[in-house]
């Protein structure tokens, strides 16, 4: 799956199929934050499988599409090309640039420090657990 090669469209396709689930093309179009025309919709859609993000079922008479690729998963892939592009590969520089450039607020870093210690405390017991089953 290439992750660095997605248009406006075709994110704005995906996070509509994350909140929806598997759905038709007019479905889809009828979600769309902006006008969209069908042809481009269905050239979108094609793109999207063509590339593995979407799948593409026949139902009856109607093909549905759905995300094949975890939202989660797309936003490392992507935050990681961002971090090496603009950040020399670094997470923790590319943080600072979007604090920088006013992209993330203080009342914001409270809020990725509570992650952060979540996300730490979830290693933890993960750990702890293995470290038990392997006695």
């Amino acid at each position: 799956m290439r992750t660095n090669s997605l248009n406006q469209n075709e994110l704005e396709a995906l996070r509509i199929l994350w909140e929806g689930g598997e759905l038709k093309p007019a479905s889809i179009q009828g979600r769309f934050s902006w006008p969209i025309e069908n042809a481009t919709l269905r050239s979108v859609l094609a793109n999207l499988v063509q590339k593995g993000h979407l799948t593409r079922k026949l139902h009856g008479k109607a093909f549905f599409y759905g995300a094949r690729v975890k939202k989660t998963t797309l936003l490392q892939n992507m935050l990681r090309t961002m971090a090496r592009v603009f950040a020399g590969g670094s997470s923790r520089e590319l943080v600072a640039r979007l604090v920088e450039t006013g992209d993330i607020e203080p009342e914001d870093l409270e809020l990725i420090r509570r992650a952060t210690a979540e996300n730490t405390s979830q290693k933890t017991k993960r750990k702890s657990t293995i470290t038990i089953r392997m006695r």
